[in-house]
C-alpha cells in the first residue's frame, strides 16, 4: 500500500489553526501604489469569504512575526513589492471545516486576482512542525552561478507541470533597471559646483534631506523637517535630472548637463548556504498527495531533460549538500529532509528497542530461539496500521512511527503471556499440544483486556489532526496484532518446539 500511495506518507499533517497568511510578491521595482492595488483587491475578495473573521493588509512592510518566521523569515521582507494579508478564520469550534481546507479552496481565486496584476500569491499555513523554507525545497549548485540560474528556472519550470505542486516560486530576482549617474567633474568645475553637491541633491530628491528640528520645549523628542519631492514630482528619471543645482556665482545649472546617465540592470542577491553559491526553486503541496516525497519522484524521473553546460551533468542529492562545486546538483531540502531525518531516527531507535527487548527475553528464557517467537508479533501490527490509515484516509507520519514503535512492547508482552503459560505447563508434564491449546484457553482473556485498554485509551487522540496517526497506530495496530498473535506464535512456537521433541525419538529408533 506504500508502494501503491493507498498510504501515503509525510512528517506531518496539516494542523487546524485560526489563521493563514498570504503572500504577495510583485516583480521587483513594483512600485508601493500598484502593490497596494494587489492586496487590496485580494482583501476585498477574502472579506467576502463566510470563514473569514476578519484580516489584516501589510503593504511594503511584513505581518506580525509568527512561527514561519523562525525559518522562513517572513518578518524580515520589506519592500515597495511586496505585500502579506493576516487572515483570521472563525474560531475552530464554529466550523466543521479545517483551515487546510479552507486554504486549498482560496488558492485558486486569489491566485487569479493576483495574476492579473502580474503578481505571485502564496497561501502560507502555520506549520504543525518544525518550520522549513518550504514544503517543497530544490537547492541548485554549480560551478557558475548564471548557469545556475538556467538550470534551476528549468527545474522550476518541471515542477510547475508537476501534479499536485503549488505556489511555485524561485529566490531569483526580476531584472530591476537601474540608473547609473556619473559626474562629468570637469564640466562641473567651470560651473563652480562640486560633485559633491550634485550627488546630494539627486539624493534629496530620491530620498529627501533632513533640514533641521522644530523647535518644541515641551517635547522630548524633537521633530524633524524632511524637504523631499512628491511621488509625482520623481516619477522618472527625466524629473530627478531636471532638479537644478546652484552654483558658486548663484548660477542655476540642470542636473542633466552635468551628470551622464546609463541605463543597466541591477546587480541581483547572491544567496550561499555553507558558503556555497545556491539558487533555491520553493513551492507548496496541495491536492490527493501533499507529501512532497510524491513530487520530488516525479521531477526526479524528467531531470533528464534538464539542460546544463557541455561537458557537465545534473546530479541529485537527496540527504546532504555537494561536497564540491565542480559540476552541477540537485539537492532536494524542505520538508523532505525532515521526513528522512525524523524517519531515520525513529528507524534507528526501534531497531534499539528490538535489540534491548530480545536481550531481556533471553536473559528471562535462557534461549536464544524462543525470543524470535516472540518478536514476529511485531511486524503483525503493521498491517493492522497500514489498514487503519487506508480505511481512514490518512498520512502514514511521524506520530504514525511513534505508535508502531510504542506497541512493539505491548505486542511481546502478550506473546510472553502465552509462551511462558505453555513452559509452565511443559514443564508439569503437559504434552506440547495441550499445553498450546491451554495457554490460549487460559490466557485469552488477559491480552484481549490489555488490548481493549490500549485501543479505547487512544480513541481520545484519534480527532486530533496531529496525532491521529499515533491514535490509528495504537488502535489499528493492537487489534490485528493481539487476534494474529493468539494464532501465530502458538503456531510457530508449535512448530519449533515439536521438531525438538522429535528429534530425539528419530535418534532412539
Amino acid at each position: 500500500m506504500f508502494y501503491t500511495k493507498a498510504v501515503a506518507v509525510k512528517m506531518l499533517p496539516f494542523d487546524n489553526k485560526n489563521e493563514f497568511q498570504v503572500v504577495i510578491d510583485m516583480p521587483e521595482g513594483t512600485t508601493l501604489e500598484k502593490t497596494q492595488a494587489v492586496a487590496k483587491d485580494i482583501g476585498s475578495y477574502v472579506s467576502g469569504q463566510g470563514l473569514v473573521r476578519n484580516y489584516e493588509t501589510y503593504i511594503g512592510t511584513s505581518a506580525p512575526i509568527s512561527f514561519n518566521g523562525l525559518v522562513r523569515h517572513y518578518d524580515l521582507r520589506r519592500g515597495d513589492n511586496v505585500a502579506d494579508i493576516q487572515v483570521n478564520l472563525v474560531d475552530k469550534k464554529d466550523r466543521s471545516i479545517q483551515s487546510h481546507g479552507i486554504a486549498k479552496e482560496m488558492r485558486g481565486p486569489i491566485q487569479a486576482i493576483a495574476r492579473k496584476y502580474n503578481a505571485n500569491a502564496k497561501i502560507v499555513e502555520v506549520p504543525p512542525g518544525p518550520p522549513v523554507l518550504s514544503t517543497l525545497v530544490a537547492e541548485i549548485y554549480g560551478p557558475d552561478y548564471q548557469e545556475q540560474i538556467k538550470v534551476a528556472r528549468q527545474v522550476k519550470d518541471l515542477m510547475i507541470k508537476t501534479s499536485n505542486v503549488v505556489d511555485m516560486d524561485w529566490m531569483v530576482e526580476d531584472d530591476q533597471p537601474g540608473y547609473h549617474i556619473e559626474v562629468n567633474k570637469e564640466k562641473a568645475m567651470r560651473y563652480g559646483i562640486a560633485t559633491a553637491q550634485i550627488a546630494a541633491t539627486v539624493n534629496a530628491g530620491l530620498s529627501g534631506m533632513s533640514v533641521g528640528n522644530i523647535a518644541q520645549p515641551a517635547a522630548y523628542n524633537q521633530t524633524a523637517i524632511k524637504l523631499q519631492l512628491s511621488d509625482a514630482d520623481k516619477s522618472s528619471i527625466d524629473d530627478v535630472l531636471n532638479l537644478k543645482v546652484i552654483g558658486m556665482q548663484g548660477n542655476a545649472v540642470p542636473v542633466k548637463d552635468l551628470v551622464t546617465v546609463t541605463r543597466q540592470i541591477k546587480p541581483k542577491s547572491i544567496y550561499r548556504k555553507n558558503q556555497k553559491e545556491v539558487v533555491y526553486v520553493l513551492g507548496d503541496m496541495a491536492g490527493d498527495l501533499e507529501s512532497p516525497s510524491y513530487a520530488i519522484s516525479d521531477v526526479s524521473d524528467h531531470l533528464k531533460t534538464v539542460k546544463v553546460p557541455k561537458g557537465f551533468s545534473l546530479k541529485e542529492e537527496y540527504t546532504h549538500q555537494p561536497e564540491l562545486e565542480d559540476n552541477y546538483s540537485l539537492k532536494w531540502d524542505g520538508e523532505w529532509q525532515i521526513t528522512f531525518e525524523v524517519f531515520r531516527d525513529l528507524g534507528i531507535a526501534f531497531a534499539v528497542v528490538i535489540i534491548m527487548i530480545y536481550i531481556l527475553i533471553v536473559g528471562w528464557f535462557q534461549n536464544f530461539t524462543v525470543p524470535l517467537v516472540m518478536l514476529a508479533a511485531i511486524p503483525l501490527s503493521l498491517i493492522g496500521i497500514v489498514l487503519g490509515h487506508w480505511m481512514l484516509h490518512s498520512y502514514f507520519t511521524a506520530t504514525s512511527m511513534i505508535g508502531f514503535i510504542a506497541l512493539a512492547g505491548v505486542m511481546v508482552r502478550n506473546s510472553i503471556l502465552l509462551i511462558d503459560f505453555i513452559n509452565i505447563r511443559l514443564d508439569e508434564g503437559i504434552p506440547l499440544k495441550q499445553a498450546i491449546i491451554e495457554a490460549g484457553a487460559v490466557r485469552t482473556t488477559p491480552i484481549l483486556l490489555t488490548a481493549g485498554a490500549v485501543a479505547l485509551g487512544a480513541v481520545i487522540i484519534l480527532f486530533d489532526p496531529i496525532f491521529q496517526g499515533l491514535a490509528i497506530s495504537l488502535m489499528g495496530g493492537t487489534v490485528t496484532s493481539t487476534f494474529l498473535t493468539l494464532i501465530v506464535v502458538p503456531l510457530l512456537y508449535f512448530k519449533m518446539m515439536h521438531k525438538k521433541t522429535l528429534t530425539p525419538s528419530k535418534s532412539e529408533s
